[in-house]
């Protein structure tokens, strides 16, 4: 008798879903769904409304799609717009505070792939918080980050858009020209810009050659020695106060001649110091610069 009870009973939950359906009602459909740059299927309940950005460029892209009202956290580093910065702050982002971002109650954080940062991301996921994990070094990457967050935020269209103009800029072929550079972001020890990074890419579509293009990596150890072996006609260095950098003055130094010569391009960090949808303006103000300087 109980078992023809429980026949019975699913006999009749077999009969409701069918004339539901044939109603033409629907269980509620899946929220955005996107595979983040882990490897994982990233899905949400509906589009996020609490968004925590850990990196400058995804905050940058929130804002170009027209999410921006949606970040309640940044680091200290997310400088631009200048809205972005009456978001609160969660830390400099490296790695990132647990805590501090868990604190802002996200429905999805938004994480630059590396090391320490997939750990956080694992905490927070254990604290119930959704994370999604992006790699963002290149010029090619930010298209494809632009359309995801675009599926994240339900702001589709404008990540679209977004994405097709960064992929548009991504696939023009470098501008032959007869000027190199070196981008030297450290100096004790040296580190310079390889071809794994969006600044080379910026470089060739200025019409420069990075002496450095042969490394594959974003960046990599080198000594003065090398960098004065590929003598390159101008040093570029991230700086936001336009000053020279101190290693200018130093005697090691004066073993390369563009060094030697003050042959500096002082690029502005804010605009030079991340993949962005502001790309296309750093690539004409480094052309602009490559061309007024004898």
């Amino acid at each position: 008798m109980r078992r023809w009870t429980v026949r019975a009973h699913l006999a009749g939950l077999v009969a409701l879903a069918a004339a539901t359906c044939a109603r033409g009602e629907r269980a509620p459909a899946a929220g955005p769904a996107v595979t983040d740059d882990a490897g994982r299927r990233v899905t949400l309940a509906a589009p996020a409304r609490r968004v925590v950005s850990l990196l400058p460029s995804f905050t940058e892209i929130l804002f170009a799609i027209g999410a921006g009202d949606r970040l309640v956290g940044r680091t200290t580093w997310c400088d631009y717009p200048p809205t972005a910065l009456a978001v609160p702050s969660v830390g400099d982002g490296m790695p990132p505070n647990v805590e501090a971002v868990a604190a802002r109650r996200p429905d999805l954080v938004v994480v630059y792939r590396s090391g320490p940062n997939v750990t956080a991301a694992q905490q927070l996921e254990r604290l119930g918080v959704q994370t999604v994990l992006f790699d963002l070094n290149r010029l090619e990457e930010l298209g494809s980050v632009a359309r995801r967050l675009g599926v994240l935020t339900g702001r589709t269209a404008a990540g679209d858009s977004l994405a097709r103009a960064m992929d548009s800029l991504a696939s023009q072929p470098p501008i032959p020209g007869p000027r190199s550079l070196a981008f030297i972001v450290w100096d004790n020890p040296p580190i310079v810009i390889g071809a794994g990074s969006f600044l080379d890419r910026l470089a060739g579509l200025a019409g420069a050659r990075n002496v450095f293009h042969d490394i594959a990596t974003p960046s990599a150890q080198v000594s003065i020695e090398t960098i004065a072996a590929r003598n390159p006609d101008f040093i570029a260095v991230l700086s936001d106060t336009g000053a020279p950098p101190r290693y200018a003055d130093r005697p090691e130094w004066r073993v390369v001649p563009a060094v030697r010569q003050r042959r500096f391009l002082l690029l502005p960090g804010r605009l030079f110091g991340r993949p962005s949808p502001r790309s296309p303006e750093a690539v004409r103000e480094l052309r602009r610069r490559l061309a007024s300087t004898p």
